[in-house]
């Protein structure tokens, strides 16, 4: 992994969020990075890397100094949220950011209401999520954020299986995607290039980035969505839920409206589908 110095955390006031640390500067850390420089990026050469080192103290294009060449707008160090379900990975990437200068945590948050709740409050211009953020999933994430002016560019990182996922997060507004199977100096890669105006995904094929109607469906009506593909009569639906028959008869309407079909055949047929 490329050499970076480490960012000193004595200068954050850490909060708890979700049982998870959230962390927001203090004025003078705040003050100081308002009047950070940054740059365009290229892809070799980027600020924190073998062949820059850490960022230097004398680098004008980071301190105060001259403006880079071209008048571009500073974007380093880049305010950044974060949100994953299980907290080593977030203890993971809290170690991988806190010690490259580029980014300045501001947020950990371990589900997805929280996260779109603190985002009102902090100035943050990088996301980086999960794709299973219960009670919320990514998709909804992003279509929350698209409604909310001057949000943040969001990154999804995750290993979840969905292969429709990279799609559906670059139809929805996403700004990049990467696995939990890359590594460190990928992964650091991708949120500069975003931070920098990019969008960063794997191969999609755009005709195949079409809506999701499942992603309409709340987790309660994807879970019986799921348990339909079994067979299971309303009966024994309401006895894994523990709800009467008339309440999984209540979401059974609401899921075939959402998704525009007549029977539990069609609904499973189209959830099939989506899974492919």
């Amino acid at each position: 992994m490329a050499q970076e110095s480490s960012t000193r955390i004595g200068a954050n006031q850490i909060q708890m969020l979700g049982g998870v640390p959230a962390l927001s500067q203090s004025r003078p850390h705040r003050e100081r990075s308002s009047q950070v420089i940054g740059l365009s990026l290229s892809a070799h050469n980027l600020p924190g890397d073998a062949d820059n080192g850490s960022l230097g103290r004398g680098d004008p294009r980071f301190v105060g100094g001259a403006e880079p060449s071209g008048g571009l707008q500073t974007i380093f160090p880049v305010n950044i949220a974060i949100a994953d379900k299980n907290p080593m990975v977030l203890s993971a990437l809290e170690a991988l950011l806190t010690r490259d200068r580029r980014f300045n945590l501001l947020l950990m948050a371990s589900d997805g209401v929280q996260f779109l709740n603190s985002l009102v409050h902090l100035p943050v211009s990088l996301g980086v999520i999960g794709w299973e953020l219960p009670p919320i999933r990514a998709p909804e994430i992003l279509q929350a954020l698209a409604k909310r002016p001057g949000s943040p560019k969001v990154v999804v990182y995750s290993g979840t299986r969905d292969a429709a996922a990279p799609a559906e997060t670059l139809r929805l507004g996403g700004a990049g995607f990467v696995t939990k199977l890359s590594p460190p100096e990928r992964l650091l890669e991708v949120f500069a290039a975003v931070a920098a105006g990019d969008m960063v995904f794997p191969f999609v094929d755009i005709h195949k980035v079409r809506p999701n109607p499942l992603t309409s469906l709340t987790h309660r009506e994807r879970d019986l969505l799921a348990a339909l593909e079994t067979g299971r009569s309303n009966a024994q639906l309401a006895r894994e839920f523990g709800v009467s028959i008339n309440t999984v008869k209540f979401h059974l309407r609401n899921l075939f409206g959402k998704l525009d079909v007549r029977n539990r055949t069609q609904a499973i047929c189209l959830y099939l589908e989506t899974r492919r």
